[in-house]
């Protein structure tokens, strides 16, 4: 599994080729939702594709909570492919696939409760609801599916396959969106098709990885070991860092549901037209998760080698990209943003009051893109306290400057989410410039202050 130092000139290549696959793959996740609106919402009833909204918001939240098991093994699995361990590797691999397997049947089993509680906070229409709560019946089959995919991502992403991330989502978007139109268009199915075309397309994604997984094993040298296994103390490591990374959630979590919120309070408009722009946080997400899954690779291999000197340089480059590409956007926004509102919302009202809140877009990207950098190099370091407390620190900046300023309105409530994403960027970055002079650096050389 050695493989040769990265150069100056290499390291920017590599975050390139690591980058693309998966900057493509994010943006394949948003086709499947206009097939599933666009296949539902032509169907006679309404009530129909309100039912699919609720239960697809519904496990987009739930999901969203165990990403760790994606982010956690990448970090693990890098620092092992650095210490050229394949044993570990493998182990790695093993440790997660059953953790995902534990958590998928805990959720089945315990599915009534959370559906009806998760249902109710999302506070839909009676109708809605009943057949959301069908859907979410039929969707929570696949939770042992959908984790294992988030561990097998995280897997091959700890050994810098990113293609494999690509792979996997083409097949699992491509297999949904044919059922979809077999069980609805075909068969006459309603939002159950969606909620079974879903199910099929995830177990079926598993089936896919598992072969890639096997193909990959044997490559690998040593064997699985029964006492990592099967011993719960042997997932110390694993169960810290997830952990940590599940609580870091649960805070990003509260702080979009919050604003969600407090959007909605103001009435359906200004509800409307928050939801239109934080697609354009989501936008500009795509293409930085793409470079900051890839300094998570890059930086843990240098980390599990002790090399220093590579990791510097891979967070240097994925810096340059991260900062080219929220340059970018926010000229984008800042050009076209209009353009952009209209293409989303027909709606007039919407459109002139997204347009008020415009401004917020622009200086968006430069401040959160610090936070997507440093999240990918700490999830590689496995530094996962320093990504949960600079989730602290900015709800304790978030919280009191919306109570604050609320006689500003909605501007008040864009001004306190932009202060959480400033102050976490501010931490994360003071955080790694302490660790490079402290911890991150060949102690037979000058302490390095910067990238």
């Amino acid at each position: 599994m050695s493989s040769p130092p990265a150069t100056p000139d290499a390291c920017p290549r590599r975050i390139w080729s690591l980058a693309w696959p998966i900057i493509l793959s994010n943006v394949t996740v948003p086709l499947l939702g206009l097939v599933d609106t666009a296949v539902v919402g032509h169907l006679p009833d309404s009530r129909y594709l309100a039912a699919v909204t609720l239960g697809a918001t519904l496990f987009s939240f739930l999901y969203w909570g165990f990403g760790f098991l994606r982010m956690g093994t990448t970090g693990l699995t890098s620092q092992a492919v650095g210490r050229e361990n394949d044993s570990e590797v493998r182990n790695l691999l093993g440790q997660s696939l059953l953790l995902a397997a534990g958590i998928g049947a805990l959720l089945i089993l315990c599915s009534r409760p959370l559906i009806t509680l998760g249902l109710w906070l999302l506070d839909g229409s009676e109708i809605a609801t009943d057949l959301a709560t069908e859907y979410a019946r039929i969707r929570i089959l696949s939770a042992p599916a959908v984790l294992a995919n988030y561990a097998i991502l995280g897997w091959f992403l700890g050994q810098q396959n990113s293609r494999v991330t690509l792979a996997i989502l083409v097949l699992t978007n491509g297999v949904n969106i044919a059922l979809d139109l077999l069980f609805v268009v075909g068969l006459g199915m309603t939002s159950d098709g969606v909620a079974w075309a879903t199910v099929i397309a995830d177990y079926t994604a598993l089936a896919f990885g598992g072969w890639l997984v096997s193909r990959q094993l044997g490559l690998l040298e040593g064997r699985f070991l029964r006492e990592r296994l099967g011993r719960i103390t042997a997932y110390a490591e694993l169960f810290r860092v997830n952990a940590n990374l599940f609580v870091r959630t649960l805070g990003l979590l509260f702080a979009m549901a919050f604003f969600t919120s407090r959007g909605a309070v103001q009435g359906d408009t200004v509800l409307a037209a928050n939801a239109v722009l934080l697609q354009f946080i989501m936008l500009t997400s795509y293409a930085l998760d793409g470079f900051a899954h890839a300094a998570e690779a890059i930086t843990g291999r240098a980390v599990g080698r002790r090399r220093w000197d590579e990791f510097g340089r891979a967070v240097k480059s994925a810096a340059l990209f991260s900062l080219a590409t929220a340059t970018a956007a926010s000229l984008a926004f800042a050009l076209g943003g209009h353009l952009l509102i209209a293409l989303l919302t027909g709606l007039p009202e919407v459109r002139d009051t997204a347009g008020t809140y415009l401004p917020w877009m622009v200086a968006m990207p430069l401040i959160t893109v610090w936070g997507y950098l440093f999240d990918g190099v700490f999830i590689g370091a496995t530094a996962i306290r320093e990504m949960r407390n600079s989730i602290f620190a900015g709800l304790t900046v978030y919280l009191p400057t919306w109570w604050l300023t609320q006689g500003l309105g909605n501007h008040g409530l864009w001004l306190a989410f932009l202060g959480f994403a400033l102050v976490r960027s501010a931490v994360l970055t003071a955080y790694y410039r302490h660790h490079r002079r402290t911890r991150w650096h060949d102690s037979a050389r000058p302490a390095c202050t910067l990238l």
